[in-house]
């Protein structure tokens, strides 16, 4: 082999192990989402199953939504319970939140870690929220949801529990439109009643009442950006 054709032999050798490196590098960023920001401080406050209030180190309060599940809602069954399960692992504790992103409402989205506890892992492994398919990535999530529902904990003790996002648009888990969404039920506050029908907005509700109502029996989430459990803001206040 000439001198020339073996520095044409190392040339070639050296971009292929750069290309192999680069790949290497590639699948890395892949495989392993980077978290842009690591927020630190104590939770004081939960919303419900996969929503809490992050008090920074600096003192500024910041609404965290869990990444990765999605817990059933207030006025679902095992909504309430949902919610205590993720103020017994994480309110007034000190935890680190792995952010994501931030969702539509503003909200910052990530994984709470107490210690090396994963607080949002651990909502599914009790039965307490699904592995949110849309939009969730480890498949530790899924296998949690897996023997979470094989051994019937949590909400999957229903025969047939309905996700949240279903329930949001009135769908029941068979595929029908849910009870609340078919019935009229009455206000016990004002004597009046109010019935499930086509709104959608708070610009189209008459008062707090039916705002509630639309809220609680209908599974109307556009009235409630925040998803603090209080619809339309000026109306309620």
């Amino acid at each position: 082999m000439s001198m020339m054709q073996a520095n044409l032999f190392f040339k070639l050798s050296e971009k292929e192990i750069l290309k192999s490196f680069l790949h290497t590098l590639l699948f890395a960023f892949i495989s392993f989402p980077l978290h842009a920001e690591t927020l630190t401080g104590q939770i004081i406050g939960i919303s419900d199953g996969d929503t809490a209030t992050l008090l920074t180190s600096a003192h500024q309060p910041v609404k965290i939504r869990l990444g990765q599940i999605d817990a059933p809602e207030k006025a679902q069954a095992f909504g309430e319970k949902s919610k205590q399960s993720l103020s017994e692992l994480i309110y007034g504790k000190n935890v680190s939140v792995e952010v994501e992103t931030k969702d539509k409402y503003g909200r910052t989205v990530g994984k709470i870690l107490v210690g090396n506890l994963d607080a949002n892992l651990e909502q599914v492994k009790r039965g307490m929220a699904w592995f949110y398919v849309q939009y969730g990535h480890d498949m530790a999530y899924r296998d949690a949801e897996s023997k979470a529902k094989a051994s019937r904990l949590g909400l999957w003790s229903d025969i047939s529990p309905t996700a949240p996002w279903d329930w949001r648009h009135g769908t029941k888990a068979d595929g029908t439109k849910s009870l609340e969404t078919s019935s009229v039920l009455s206000t016990s506050t004002s004597g009046s009643s109010f019935s499930c029908g086509s709104k959608r907005y708070c610009k189209e509700m008459s008062s707090c009442e039916e705002a509630k109502f639309y809220l609680q029996h209908c599974g109307v989430q556009t009235i409630d950006g925040d998803r603090d459990g209080v619809p339309c803001e000026k109306l309620c206040r």
